[in-house]
């Protein structure tokens, strides 16, 4: 009795846009990437795995306007090149989602891989050097952890020695600041409010 056997179907590397737009997550191009779905995507994932206090979720939008902001009262000269680097740092998240450092750290070098190439085609698109030079990796590291210790003890329930032995110190923005950039802002205003920065920051 003879059997019949199908061919096996090669799993699907890609996402389908809102934009029509497919990306290829091995193999990224420029061509494919938005800032549309880029903006749509990070308003609506969430930072901390959603254990944040407030009526929405603290968005990855959300997060990068704080780390943008940090950057700026930390290096108020700063190029707007670095500031839009700066903005997109977590831009693959609109494809892989966050996770956790933890998780990271559990599933190893693969996901790294992902994250880079994504990230690259997306700074590509944006007329950005693939890679960032050290130096301003090292400024948006800063902002990054600054920004963490303020989402920590203002939303994520962290002790502030908990979060200085984990991100450092209080990066020490105004307190008008603080209170708008902390306050979990719904995935419309945080989509709006992420577009509305990237424009002003694009070369003229």
């Amino acid at each position: 009795m003879s059997t019949t056997r199908t061919a096996p179907v090669s799993a699907r590397a890609w996402q389908r846009m809102l934009s029509g737009r497919r990306l290829d997550l091995l193999d990224p191009s420029p061509l494919d990437v938005e800032i549309a779905d880029i903006a749509h995507g990070l308003a609506r994932v969430a930072r901390w795995n959603g254990q944040t206090s407030g009526a929405h979720i603290f968005s990855v939008a959300q997060h990068t306007l704080l780390v943008e902001a940090v950057m700026r009262a930390a290096a108020p000269r700063a190029d707007d090149r670095v500031r839009l680097a700066a903005l997109l740092h977590d831009a693959p998240e609109y494809v892989i989602g966050d996770m956790i450092s933890p998780f990271k750290a559990v599933l190893g070098g693969d996901y790294k891989v992902v994250e880079k190439r994504l990230l690259a085609a997306i700074h590509i698109r944006f007329g950005l050097p693939p890679q960032l030079s050290p130096e301003v990796e090292r400024q948006i590291k800063a902002a990054d952890r600054g920004a963490a210790f303020l989402e920590a003890t203002e939303l994520a329930g962290f002790s502030e020695s908990e979060a200085r032995r984990l991100f450092g110190r209080d990066p020490g923005l105004p307190e008008t600041t603080k209170r708008d950039y902390l306050t979990p802002w719904s995935a419309a205003k945080a989509e709006k409010r992420f577009l509305a920065r990237f424009t002003g920051l694009l070369p003229n």
